[in-house]
């Protein structure tokens, strides 16, 4: 393919869109950009509406499904309207006080990739699709992913419907409420293929001083609650050695958790992390013993033995901490994604987009997930990083300079042309 469509990629544009979706969900902050918009808000409704105006005026035709889904379709004059479309694009929630690309780079670099395709004369054989899945974050509703597990086919419009926020919303009524309840299942297995582009929210691209980087895989996700049961007592009156402390015991199995992740580290290379992120300790009173400790754990690699060998230690902690220490437990693991490789051919196709930009790419693996996870479930697919300041995301200081942000366009503006003329 000899037309160089990311010529007419528009930074201006770009940076346009991104801004004006900044303005919804805004929140003040002394340093960076921030933004709340979850799923199914008000801010989260003025971003679709944006969004949905943008598409159309780019010429695009807009449906919404029914779990709030939204697909700007462009079919190119002389293309076969059933022809299997090439797809792209992220999602535009945010996580509460969120930075401003996250998500958002994808949704509207895939929308600025189709205008700059729309001002050449390549003759495409397949339509396109703009996509912007809904709770991707799972701030509000879900564990994340949601949309596009449902465009997979691994979450059924029912069930997703009938998810309620902590205050008893479910996702049926706030997308409603904000007019984006629309109807049918958006169907990713029709697709021909699937691009997404995504800032990094890590440093190995600034650190290696590359352009953009090509995702290879994504890291699976297994994610673990555990209760342990000791004795509430008093903490003056209860001797040392009387005590059936279950937040002592808890702080043994966070160890435990961060020393079996380092032996994999150590043995297998930096892929692999383990985190006990949430910690609630009952009564929580400074003069009550603990009596009970919930804990939440997350494991991620891109290897799932590895990730299951992790689980293992957990689960023998566990049953040592009832043996020495006379507590009680209980385990289950409610989310589990195992690790997900890119299309060969979709890899390939960047590589070649980034040789005709110009722009230098580092093959690299996601530590986090993304609704591309999903879809490579349905269609093949492919995946982009814009570089990010100091690795920094789901903050305000979360920073994707524009150059950066153009140039990871125009190499989704370039994979899409390639794709959609085959």
């Amino acid at each position: 393919m000899n037309k160089e469509v990311h010529q007419y990629v528009s930074e201006d544009r770009l940076r346009s869109d991104i801004t004006t979706n900044a303005e919804y969900g805004k929140v003040p902050v002394e340093q960076g950009h921030c933004r709340t918009v979850l799923t199914g808000s008000e801010a989260n409704g003025d971003a679709r509406e944006y969004f949905v105006d943008r598409l159309k005026r780019a010429g695009l035709d807009v449906r919404v499904d029914a779990v709030g889904n939204i697909v700007g379709r462009w079919v190119p004059d002389g293309v076969d309207p059933t022809t299997p479309a090439v797809a792209t694009g992220s999602h535009l929630d945010s996580v509460p006080k969120g930075g401003i690309f996250d998500g958002v780079l994808g949704v509207y670099g895939a929308l600025e990739a189709v205008r700059a395709i729309q001002q050449t004369d390549i003759d495409l054989q397949r339509p396109i699709n703009v996509v912007c899945f809904t709770e991707e974050e799972g701030a509000r509703f879900s564990d994340g992913v949601l949309g596009s597990s449902v465009a997979s086919g691994q979450y059924a419009v029912e069930d997703a419907l009938s998810l309620e926020d902590c205050d008893g919303v479910t996702l049926d009524e706030a997308l409603t409420d904000i007019g984006f309840r629309g109807d049918g299942r958006l169907d990713a297995s029709r697709w021909d293929s699937w691009l997404e582009l995504h800032v990094e929210q890590s440093q190995r691209l600034e650190d290696a001083g590359v352009h953009v980087g090509i995702v290879t895989s994504i890291t699976g996700t297994i994610r673990c609650r555990v209760e342990i049961n000791g004795e509430a007592n008093h903490s003056g009156c209860t001797a040392m050695a009387d005590r059936n402390d279950a937040l002592a015991a808890a702080s043994e199995l966070v160890l435990e958790v961060e020393s079996a992740t380092q032996d994999i580290v150590d043995a297998n290379g930096e892929t692999a992390v383990g985190t006990v992120g949430t910690l609630d300790v009952g009564p929580n009173a400074i003069n009550v013993v603990p009596g009970t400790v919930e804990l939440g754990i997350d494991i991620r690699d891109v290897t799932y033995d590895l990730m299951e060998s992790i689980v293992d230690d957990v689960r023998s902690c566990l049953y040592r901490l009832e043996t020495e220490r006379g507590v009680t437990t209980t385990f289950e693991r409610p989310y589990d994604i195992e690790p997900v490789v890119m299309d060969n051919h979709c890899i390939t196709t960047l590589h070649d987009a980034a040789s005709r930009v110009g722009l230098s790419a580092l093959e690299l693996h996601s530590g986090a997930g993304h609704d591309t996870m999903h879809i490579a479930n349905s269609t093949d697919v492919g995946m982009v990083f814009a570089p990010s300041y100091e690795g920094i995301s789901h903050s305000p200081l979360e920073w994707t300079d524009w150059t950066s942000c153009t140039a990871a366009t125009k190499i989704i503006a370039e994979g899409l042309a390639e794709l959609a003329t085959e």
